[in-house]
């Protein structure tokens, strides 16, 4: 039996509705006709396509399309929503995460994005906690981005299967 893709009919379902509210003039939220709208009925496609046509390869770009629409759109109308780097790591953590849970693979990477999320997101009190090793500490903060570059490049050149 062929799989049929849902993802291209529920994008065009879901810019449909989007377009005709917008001619309509009919106002769900503040700020709802604008780019991050478009990036959640993205995540929502993707999503859709995911759970429904059962390709759960779709999780994680749907989580982080979806994300990103919900970070954008509440970013600045809520107090509590960090506006930081640790927020989109997070989302791509969430996605990992999803992932696993429908094809045990991603773990690992759902746990290093956490990690490395509430590294940045908490850095002030992690960094305060650590204050007697604060030579240390600076040290390692420099090179961090060079660890993360080199263990990306493990995984891309070394680790292939």
């Amino acid at each position: 039996m062929k799989k049929h893709p849902l993802f291209p009919g529920f994008i065009l379902l879901g810019f449909g509705l989007y377009f005709f509210l917008q001619r309509s003039n009919i106002q769900l939220i503040e700020g709802f006709y604008s780019w991050p709208t478009l990036l959640f009925i993205i995540g929502i496609a993707f999503t859709l396509q995911a759970y429904i046509g059962k390709e759960y390869e779709s999780i994680l770009p749907g989580v982080i399309f979806l994300g990103l629409g919900i970070h954008f759109h509440v970013v600045h109308k809520v107090n509590i929503w960090p506006d930081h780097i640790g927020a989109f790591l997070l989302i791509i953590s969430l996605g990992f995460f999803l992932k696993h849970q429908k094809t045990n693979q991603g773990f690992f990477f759902g746990l290093l994005f956490l990690i490395l999320a509430l590294m940045q997101l908490f850095y002030d009190e992690i960094a305060k906690w650590f204050g007697l090793l604060e030579n240390s500490m600076s040290m390692l903060l420099n090179i961090w981005p060079i660890i993360l570059m080199l263990i990306g490049g493990y995984f891309l050149f070394v680790k292939r299967k």
